[in-house]
């Protein structure tokens, strides 16, 4: 354990079903803010792991709003390499509600409000995780693909946050649709000029501050 700048840290290990009955640990780092307000898990996508640089500079942006951060690995390195699992919504849901799991287990964070955040793939597990867990208060999808949860947008219930860049077309219009779907509060968030990686200058740092107002007004609820 660190402390940086009133930030504990905590390298931690996120027990999950590997498959055939055995349970193995997903590295994870868990960023808790002196006092934390509330916890946002994230959801990456696209075969990404906790070392995005993306949703790092988001964590960063929600530490300063006093909310916790767990970035974990959603899946194995050998898993990874297949490109089914990482287009696998439904096991990646899994992988996040075992994660939701070991952070309500855990002294820290049990009594904290729950978020997540999900890109690409991930937004989908997320938001079929929230459908099925009521612990979550608020989701946020950043060029995400909320089209992939399907069926289960009808039953989420956590305000939802969908960030999507002007000139990232496509996903815009699948956006779009999904929003339509969700019956939840939600709100759909276009960043000009922005294409699908945020990777146009301030682009990211919008998208990170729109994140930080949805959390931080609703896991203070």
């Amino acid at each position: 354990m660190t402390l940086v700048n009133a930030i504990e840290t905590f390298d931690v290990s996120v027990p999950v079903n590997g498959g055939k009955g055995e349970s193995i640990g997903l590295p994870g780092r868990l960023c808790l803010p002196a006092p934390p307000t509330g916890l946002v898990l994230f959801a990456h996508g696209s075969g990404s792991s906790r070392h995005s640089p993306r949703n790092a500079h988001v964590a960063s942006v929600l530490h300063e709003s006093w909310i916790g951060t767990l970035l974990f690995d959603l899946l194995t390195e050998q898993e990874a390499t297949d490109r089914v699992n990482v287009f696998d919504v439904a096991l990646l849901a899994e992988r996040l509600l075992a994660a939701i799991r070991f952070v309500s287990g855990l002294e820290q964070t049990r009594h904290l409000p729950l978020g997540l955040f999900g890109a690409s793939t991930g937004a989908a597990a997320a938001l079929i995780a929230a459908a099925s867990e009521p612990r979550v208060c608020a989701v946020v999808s950043r060029g995400g693909r909320p089209d992939l949860a399907g069926r289960k947008l009808r039953a989420v219930h956590a305000p939802t946050l969908l960030i999507v860049g002007g000139d990232d077309t496509d996903v815009l219009t699948l956006n779009r649709q999904a929003l339509a779907e969700l019956g939840c509060e939600k709100q759909l968030a276009v960043i000009a000029d922005a294409t699908h990686l945020f990777e146009e200058p301030g682009t990211l740092e919008e998208a990170a501050r729109l994140a930080a107002e949805w959390f931080a007004r609703h896991l203070h609820e």
